[in-house]
């Protein structure tokens, strides 16, 4: 060991890929979980990635360091290591060279892990680091996920099994099931959300049809079925996701909320769960709340560069409304986090209503709507203005009262960020006049309103060129000269995106900002076509525009920027489409 050995901290900072108060952050976040190391911090905190951290590791301690995404894996050596070792230990192996196993690992620091393989082996092992991420997409791409999947885990139920499972009787008296880790429905319901999170599924929805019981997750915005049990099971099922989110088992009739924490692979969870009884059965749906994932950069969103410089002004002004609008799962709540956790300083008290609290921010005051106990927005806010917050979060505007409030503590020297569900950004003008609040209180409250939604990125893995139709072309606006500097890309389809060509999504922006002639036109309460068409020559980019801008840049594809944005009539296409 060389004295005066680096430090991982001190690698990435003087690498230039954290600064010092970064660094002292990561630190303190490790300090304040038991167990935790600095290279899990970082990436919690989204100040580093994992490929950053690797390479940082291998510096420090010597070692080779690969990129599995970019390395022949051969299939003899997947075949000497059970896919139960490679997912226990965190581990991959790669070659086998002269009598000698090479394999990428994670976690260079757990000799165990590798001596337990050479004894199980009975052979020479060498090691290289990998980034945990890749790894774990390696595992699933060699190995597949025949092994675990819920059909082959059903040939471990026997009948006494599915008898005790689905008679209800011992499930309804408690917690009989859960005496035992090794209880097959226990076992069953955890293997699916935890196959859910590895395919990094938002939802998990468990839907009884008439002669079967269908299983999907939601992944980028798309229902993708999966293996589900029988039918018989569905009872037993359902029962037992109700017990663990504390719902009543035996209300059958009526629709039902409830709440699951967990960890799944490291990761904490929250599940927030909807029972709504259904012609065939209880149809469950499970939303997937990844606790750190909260934890993005403004940068990571997807801002265009001019976007970013004026939403970074906006949310850095000392009072007035600022409304993010779009329909449900088009990531407002994720964008009005970032703004926080960007504004969240010492000298800032920053108070949230929310139903219900979706993710905790540290430093910040959150409260959840209770409408059981009169705990309403409304009531909130009230009590809210008494304890002079600098910032206000509310959850969505939904009613006249909310919307009064929140306009009032804009008025009131208060900066207020909320949602609201409209089509594009003007139409949330009109939207808070036809709520009941008076247009002159509209035009002098709002800041600005940014309306987005959510497209599929394309996969980095099979992200190959592609020529457009002229068709397609004029549809949205655009002359084959236009493109002829840039490369339009689409997705082939592999292992890594299953075959759909996109994996993970990036938002589309339409940031309308007030100024005076949007401000007349409030207080006169003109349409919102003429609002719209103000907007646009005072440099609004609509969701379409944002969206080509991606396409030219080779982020998503055309057909899924059309898809999630609407057209334009009023005006041409291209208007301030840049590349």
């Amino acid at each position: 060991m060389v004295q005066d050995q680096k430090t991982l901290g001190d690698i990435l900072r003087d690498k230039g890929v954290i600064t010092e108060e970064q660094l002292q952050k990561a630190l303190k976040h490790q300090e304040e979980n038991e167990d935790m190391r600095l290279g899990d911090a970082l990436v919690q905190l989204n100040l580093s990635t994992w490929d950053d951290v690797t390479r940082a590791l291998g510096e420090m301690l010597g070692y080779e360091v690969i990129d599995l995404r970019k390395t022949d894996i051969s299939v003899e050596a997947i075949e000497m290591v059970p896919k139960s070792t490679a997912q226990t230990h965190r581990l991959l192996p790669i070659a086998l060279n002269d009598g000698v196993l090479t394999v990428a690992i994670t976690d260079p620091f757990d000799l165990y892990a590798m001596d337990n393989l050479r004894f199980l082996l009975n052979t020479d092992v060498r090691c290289v680091l990998a980034a945990p991420d890749s790894v774990d997409e390696a595992i699933d791409r060699y190995y597949g996920v025949e092994e675990s999947t819920v059909d082959n885990m059903l040939q471990e139920f026997t009948d006494s099994d599915i008898g005790y499972e689905h008679s209800g009787v011992e499930i309804e008296r408690g917690e009989t099931a859960e005496e035992s880790d090794d209880a097959p429905m226990i076992r069953l319901v955890h293997l699916i959300i935890s196959e859910a999170v590895r395919e990094r599924a938002s939802d998990i929805h468990i839907e009884p049809l008439e002669n079967r019981l269908r299983i999907r997750y939601r992944i980028d915005g798309i229902c993708h079925e999966v293996d589900a049990p029988p039918k018989k099971l569905q009872a037993a099922m359902i029962s037992r996701v109700k017990i663990i989110s504390g719902m009543d088992i035996a209300e059958k009739r009526k629709p039902q909320d409830g709440r699951i924490a967990m960890s799944v692979a490291g990761k904490k969870l929250d599940l927030r769960v909807s029972a709504l009884p259904a012609y065939h059965g209880e149809s469950v749906v499970m939303r997937i709340l990844e606790k750190e994932s909260i934890l993005i950069n403004l940068q990571e969103l997807g801002f265009h560069e001019t976007d970013y410089k004026r939403f970074q002004g906006i949310i850095r002004r000392p009072n007035g409304i600022f409304l993010v609008t779009g329909p449900t799962g088009s990531g407002k709540t994720t964008t009005l986090y970032a703004a926080l956790n960007e504004l969240n300083r010492p000298d800032k008290k920053i108070i949230t209503a929310e139903d219900p609290v979706e993710y905790m921010l540290t430093g910040i005051n959150q409260c959840e709507v209770n409408t059981k106990t009169g705990l309403t927005f409304g009531r909130i806010l009230r009590s809210m203005l008494r304890q002079a917050p600098n910032i206000i979060l509310i959850g969505e505007i939904r009613d006249a009262e909310t919307a009064t409030i929140a306009v009032e503590a804009a008025l009131t020297g208060h900066l207020v960020f909320s949602t609201l569900h409209t089509n594009d950004a003007p139409g949330a003008i009109t939207r808070l006049i036809d709520m009941g609040v008076k247009p002159f209180l509209v035009a002098s409250a709002v800041q600005a309103i940014m309306a987005q939604r959510l497209v599929r990125t394309i996969c980095s893995q099979c992200k190959t060129p592609t020529e457009l139709d002229p068709r397609e072309l004029q549809a949205v606006g655009l002359k084959p000269e236009d493109i002829r500097s840039v490369t339009i890309y689409k997705g082939a389809g592999c292992a890594y995106c299953r075959n759909t060509g996109y994996r993970g999504r990036i938002a589309v922006f339409e940031l309308m900002q007030m100024d005076g002639q949007l401000r007349d036109m409030t207080f006169r309460r003109e349409t919102h076509s003429d609002i719209r068409k103000q907007a646009r020559m005072s440099g609004m980019v609509t969701l379409r525009e944002d969206g080509i801008r991606k396409v030219l840049a080779g982020i998503t594809t055309l057909e899924e920027a059309l898809e999630e944005t609407s057209a334009e009539t009023e005006e041409a296409m291209l208007g301030s489409v840049g590349t």
